[in-house]
């Protein structure tokens, strides 16, 4: 299945280095949902040469690198996070000549590029699964309990509910901590080691700048698969260790990697990252997966669940920043992806919160993910008929309550704080594709349909409808994206927290004095300074500022 280019050439060139070493450590990084971003043959589909044709949207956003969800060969029972060959592109999405032109057109734009590399699980359509023996040797096979061998070697959950373990004919049972198509790969085998750093080295090759690291706390389990005694295990996942999830020697296959990674990037004369997705109980267990010899940036999840309270938000804040520096990696921040529910809709169906958030996020130290769509104030689609929803964990075990877990709402606020305004606690609401232009459906996502329904009072929010709207949301994150460029220090400088009133924070960077008013009414404060760029309309009178409720603004200082 393994695809050949049909114009071999030398890998492209990633774009210079910018604002310094270390490009990731202030990166603004948007994430594209491949089958929702661009259609470009009309199956309604999103594919590679429909994202390459809409790179030029991303560079006039301003942002740094484009994350590409996978696009690997797969039957798709988990929106390609099943994958049946790690070196071919499905057809749903191109060829892999589309993923060469992707790469060379992004990196002509000055725009670098990560993929996901998913190293937890397979396809079951994987041929090293297919093989009864092979099989045996790099998937976690165990033979059942009971007399005959007819219950499951152990009572861990599926993150997407009902039981981790799925009996073959052959009477033995395999684990997958995800759907059962998703079998899970062996890593005390040293072949696996050996086969993703090959799948690495392929995609390096190819020109790509980094690798987002799907379940980057699973691979190892721990010895003798012991029990957990707990129902409802995807409650536990990020709010303590596993023996399934975040088991030390996790740690060992990062450093791997890290090695990998560098010795490439300095025969090359690059600078290519790994980025976690990894769910640990603290901020300090989420820190050992950026340590200096292990993988460059990790997801802040913590962040992303934490309510809007400027209490909680400032505890949060202090928590990843404290955590990141005693390792020194850079902190990242994120408010919505592919798994969680949209933060417009998230944040209590407000669009003035999901604006002072993202204003809140793009004024901290590091670097700073966008999930597509968030820059057009897209809300959660909550009424997505039965008959059209994917989610695989829809149609198992967690569909009556919405349990769930990495994968899905649920994974990212154990106590439902995710899941939020969402339909069932399920994803497919945040993945519907985006609305391009024009008043209706499929407005412009590509000359089909789309393959989830796009609501049909979408037509304002499209691109087209809110470009040169200087009140609109996408305007909005093109001038915070400019300021946060042009502002010297801003993504990676420091930061001093400000005296401010109750419900309200402050806190300087270089130049620039940021204030989030949490409240849901105005607050007066002493003017620090010019505004700069506010997410509601902000005035000032005698010197004093007038903050409308649920925003934030920049000050020049």
């Amino acid at each position: 299945m393994t695809q050949e280019l049909t114009s071999p050439s030398p890998a492209p060139q990633a774009p210079g280095t910018g604002r310094g070493p270390g490009w990731w450590r202030d990166a603004v990084i948007y994430q594209v949902y491949v089958r929702s971003f661009a259609d470009s043959d009309g199956d309604g589909i999103g594919d590679l040469r429909g994202a390459r044709e809409r790179l030029p949207y991303l560079k006039d956003l301003g942002v740094d690198a484009v994350w590409l969800t996978p696009f690997y060969a797969s039957p798709q029972a988990d929106g390609g996070y099943d994958v049946a060959d790690y070196r071919a592109v499905d057809p749903l999405f191109g060829t892999l000549q589309d993923a060469d032109d992707l790469i060379r057109t992004a990196h002509d734009l000055g725009l670098r590029v990560i993929v996901d590399i998913v190293p937890n699980h397979t396809s079951d359509r994987h041929p090293w699964f297919q093989d009864p023996e092979l099989s045996r040797q790099r998937y976690l096979f165990r033979p059942g309990k009971g007399e005959s061998g007819e219950l499951p070697p152990n009572d861990w959950e599926s993150v997407f509910g009902g039981p981790a373990w799925t009996r073959t004919d052959r009477g033995d049972w395999y684990l997958h901590l995800f759907a059962p198509e998703q079998p899970d790969l062996n890593w005390d085998n040293p072949e696996v080691h050996t086969e993703f750093e090959a799948i690495m080295r392929f995609w390096l090759d190819l020109g790509v700048d980094g690798f987002r690291v799907d379940v980057a706390h699973g691979m190892i389990k721990a010895p003798g698969l012991p029990d957990i005694g707990h129902g409802a295990q995807a409650q536990l996942i990020g709010a303590q260790v596993l023996p399934f999830f975040d088991q030390d020697g996790v740690h060992a296959i990062h450093r791997a990697w890290r090695r990998l990674l560098d010795g490439y990037g300095d025969a090359h004369g690059r600078q290519v990252i790994g980025v976690a997705e990894a769910w640990a109980p603290t901020a300090e267990r989420l820190a050992l997966y950026v340590r200096p010899d292990e993988l460059h940036q990790a997801f802040n999840f913590q962040f992303l669940n934490a309510p809007w309270q400027s209490d909680a938000l400032r505890s949060v804040i202090d928590a990843s920043l404290a955590a990141t520096a005693s390792v020194g990696a850079p902190t990242t921040w994120v408010l919505s992806n592919h798994d969680v529910v949209r933060h417009t809709t998230r944040l209590g169906g407000s669009l003035a919160r999901a604006r002072a958030a993202t204003l809140l996020m793009l004024a901290l130290p590091g670097s700073a993910y966008l999930y597509q769509g968030e820059e057009l104030g897209l809300p959660e689609v909550t009424d997505l008929p039965d008959e059209v929803r994917q989610d695989p964990a829809f149609f198992r075990g967690g569909r009556a309550t919405g349990a769930a877990g990495p994968g899905t709402d649920t994974e990212s606020a154990p106590d439902g704080v995710a899941a939020a305004g969402g339909q069932d606690g399920f994803r497919d609401g945040c993945r519907v594709p985006l609305p391009w232009s024009g008043e209706l459906p499929p407005y412009d996502f590509g000359p089909g349909g789309s393959w989830l329904p796009q609501p049909a009072d979408w037509g304002g929010l499209t691109v087209a409808a809110q470009t040169g709207d200087p009140a609109s949301t996408l305007e909005l994150y093109r001038a915070a994206l400019d300021l946060r460029r042009r502002l010297p220090g801003l993504g990676d400088g420091p930061m001093t927290w400000a005296p401010a009133p109750d419900g309200v924070l402050a806190f300087t960077r270089p130049g620039l004095l940021c204030t989030v008013n949490t409240l849901g009414h105005d607050v007066e404060l002493p003017a620090p300074g010019t505004p700069l760029l506010s997410s509601a309309p902000v005035t000032v009178d005698d010197a004093t500022g007038r903050l409308p409720g649920d925003s934030c603004t920049w000050w020049a200082i």
